[in-house]
C-alpha cells in the first residue's frame, strides 16, 4: 500500500477523496468506487500500487496513439481496478475485478522498457488514474532517465492532479465513451463535462492528445451524437485525432458488433470537422493517416504494420508541403 496523495481528513477518522469527481467519503476500511482507495485509520491508501496486472511491449498504435511516435513499440504496464462501470468494458477483468498480480517497483518497471528498447512507457489497460501515485513515480523516474509517458485514460480525474501529470506526459488517448451527458452519468458511472474540460485543458497544456469513442449499438451510435461530438472536438483543434472504435460483445453486453455501415457513415460525419479520423477494431478500414491538403498517404498502416511514406525530416507532407500533427 502507499498514503494517498489527494484526500481530505475529516473527524471521526473518515476521509474524502479528491482525486476523481466521484470524490468518495470513506469511513473506516472502506473502499471507494475505483477499488483501489481504501480509508486505514482515518489515512487513504492506494492499495494498487506497484501492482501490475499486464505487462507488454506493444506497438504504439494499440493505444491508439496514431500521431506519436508512428510505427514504434512501447513498454505497456497496467493494473486494476476503475473509477467508471462501462457494461461493455473490453477489459473487465481487470478494471471490475482483481486479477492475478505480479509487483514492479518504478525503477523496475523503467529497467524492463530498456532492456526491452522501449524509449517509453505506457499506462494502459486498465485504469490509470486510479494508480495515480505508482505512475507519477515512474513517470518522474522515467523522464530523467530519457524515457517518455504516455497514458491511455478515461479523463475522469480532476483537475490538480490531472495538473500534475500533464509536468511528466508526453501524449494522451483519453476515452471520450458518449456525447450524452444522461447517458455517461446513468451508464457509465461518470461525468461528461468533466471528460470535455480535461480533454481541452491537457492539449492547452501542450500535451499530445487523442480521442477514442466505442461505438457501441444503440447507445452511442447516432449520426447526430457524432455530429456533436465531432464538432466540438473540431472547435478545440481539427487536428487533434480521433479514433472510432468497433464494439464487440463483452462483459455484461451481448449485442452484435457494430456495423462496418455504421462505422463508416460516423467515420464521414466526423471528417466533416476533423482532419484525422481513423476507424479502429476494424482491419483494412481507415488505418492510414492522409495529408488533409492534398490526400496523399504519409503514412501506411496495415493492422501494427505501419510505413512511414510520405512525411519529410521536418514532419510535413512530402507532396504538398502541409505541417502533419504527428510527433
Amino acid at each position: 500500500m502507499r498514503e494517498a496523495l489527494f484526500f481530505d481528513e475529516y473527524d471521526d477518522n473518515k476521509v474524502k477523496c479528491e482525486l476523481c469527481p466521484h470524490h468518495c467519503v470513506l469511513g473506516v476500511d472502506d473502499v471507494g468506487i475505483c477499488k483501489v482507495r481504501k480509508n486505514v485509520d482515518g489515512v487513504l491508501y492506494s492499495l494498487n500500487y506497484g501492482m501490475v496486472s499486464s505487462a507488454a511491449m506493444d506497438p504504439i498504435e494499440k493505444k491508439p496513439l496514431f500521431h506519436f511516435h508512428p510505427g514504434e513499440k512501447v513498454f505497456s504496464i497496467g493494473s486494476w481496478g476503475c473509477n467508471m462501470h462501462c457494461p461493455y468494458c473490453q477489459n473487465w477483468e481487470i478494471s471490475q475485478e482483481k486479477p492475478h498480480i505480479r509487483s514492479f517497483s518504478p525503477l523496475q518497471a523503467i529497467s524492463i522498457a530498456q532492456v526491452n528498447g522501449s524509449k517509453g512507457i505506457a499506462y494502459t489497460y486498465s485504469e490509470p488514474v486510479i494508480w495515480f501515485e505508482y505512475i507519477l513515480d515512474c513517470a518522474r523516474n522515467a523522464l530523467k532517465d530519457g524515457l517518455y509517458n504516455v497514458i491511455v485514460t478515461n479523463g475522469f480525474i480532476e483537475e490538480q492532479p490531472l495538473k500534475l501529470l500533464t509536468q511528466y506526459f508526453s501524449a494522451m488517448n483519453v476515452d471520450l465513451k458518449s456525447f450524452n451527458p444522461g447517458y455517461y452519468r446513468k451508464v457509465l458511472g461518470g461525468e461528461r463535462d468533466v471528460i470535455l474540460k480535461n480533454i481541452e485543458f491537457v492539449h492547452k497544456m501542450g500535451v499530445h492528445v487523442e480521442v477514442t469513442t466505442l461505438i457501441v449499438p444503440g447507445d452511442n451510435d447516432s449520426p447526430e451524437e457524432m455530429e456533436e461530438l465531432a464538432s466540438w472536438l473540431g472547435s478545440i483543434d481539427p487536428s487533434i485525432p480521433l479514433h472510432l472504435s468497433r464494439y464487440y460483445p463483452s462483459y455484461k453486453y451481448d449485442r452484435p458488433p457494430t456495423s462496418l455501415d455504421t462505422l463508416e457513415t460516423l467515420w464521414g460525419i466526423a471528417k466533416k470537422h476533423l482532419d484525422y479520423v481513423y476507424v479502429g477494431n476494424a482491419p483494412g478500414i481507415h488505418e492510414d493517416t492522409v495529408c488533409p491538403s492534398c490526400g496523399q498517404i504519409v503514412v501506411k498502416r496495415s493492422g501494427y504494420d505501419v510505413e512511414i511514406v510520405g512525411l519529410d525530416e521536418k514532419g510535413r507532407c512530402t507532396n504538398c508541403n502541409r505541417e502533419i500533427a504527428i510527433r
